[in-house]
């Protein structure tokens, strides 16, 4: 059965309408959607606005510049003459000036006092143990070159602490104890010398605990330094050195002598070292 096509009201037909009926659908206002184009400012308005508010950045811009400089940057001794290639003017005002004296000024009659303790002084014996700590301490310390190995060394140099404070004194003689408690035995050898070869043989057949510190003078770079500066504080004029305690043994003759005799051993024993301490023990046999 075949449907015959019809209009209704829903679905008019659109090819009966003439362009001059009005549309099926009202158009739709914008400017009422937007109340704003009708009231939009003339373009001199904004000109005015823009250059009103140029000139308000560009008075901001040049008070911060020119007059709130000194009170927005940092105060500093530097003056524009110290710096190469500067203007002879500066931009200090005298409050500036006068506020930068008012936080360095120090009260009339009180000096630096790090700077007027005068620095500590060693003996023979205490600058032979802060030498022999400082070498101890760590294989990569070594005495300057600078040091004129005549003179007593600056102690600065190989102490770790304030030098020129009151308890300096006090930290010496702790460092003094200490070295000699931790290495009782320290050797300044000659590493191709028979005779260190021989105090090494005689050191190690003790067994002795802790370990003998040996240091080969000769093998450092440091040499043309430490050599004679431990000639000046031991009285000796060669290597090799054997310390106990702190204290020169003497020549090769002497040490034979004082092995063969067991003075050496009770020498070592009275400075802190353990004969025979080192020496493996047997495992008993069950």
């Amino acid at each position: 059965m075949a449907h015959r096509r019809t209009y209704s009201a829903r679905y008019p037909d659109m090819g009966s309408l003439s362009p001059d009926e009005p549309p099926l659908t009202p158009m739709l206002n914008i400017a009422s959607l937007s109340p704003d184009m009708s009231n939009r400012k003339p373009r001199s308005y904004w000109i005015r606005t823009t250059f009103l508010a140029l000139f308000v950045l560009l008075v901001v811009s040049v008070y911060i510049l020119l007059i709130a400089q000194p009170a927005l940057s940092p105060i500093s001794f530097e003056t524009d003459q110290a710096r190469p290639g500067a203007s002879r003017s500066s931009h200090w005002t005298t409050d500036a000036f006068r506020l930068a004296a008012l936080r360095h000024r120090k009260p009339k009659g009180v000096a630096d006092s790090k700077a007027a303790r005068p620095q500590i002084t060693l003996d023979s014996a205490q600058e032979l143990a802060a030498v022999s700590s400082f070498i101890a301490s760590l294989p990569q310390n070594m005495i300057p070159s600078s040091v004129d190995p005549s003179q007593p060394i600056d102690p600065q140099l190989i102490l770790d602490f304030d030098t020129r404070s009151p308890q300096a004194a006090e930290e010496v003689e702790t460092v003094v104890r200490d070295v000699w408690s931790r290495n009782p035995v320290v050797f300044y050898s000659k590493f191709y010398s028979p005779i260190s070869r021989e105090i090494k043989q005689l050191l190690q057949d003790m067994y002795i605990k802790p370990a003998p510190t040996i240091i080969e003078v000769d093998q450092r770079s440091d040499e043309a330094v430490l050599a004679p500066m431990l000639f000046r504080l031991t009285n000796t004029s060669e290597l090799p050195i054997l310390l106990v305690g702190g204290q020169m043994v003497g020549s090769i003759q002497e040490i034979r002598y004082l092995a063969q005799k067991g003075e050496l051993q009770r020498m070592i024993t009275n400075a802190g070292g353990i004969i025979d301490g080192a020496r493996k023990k047997k495992p008993k046999k069950l």
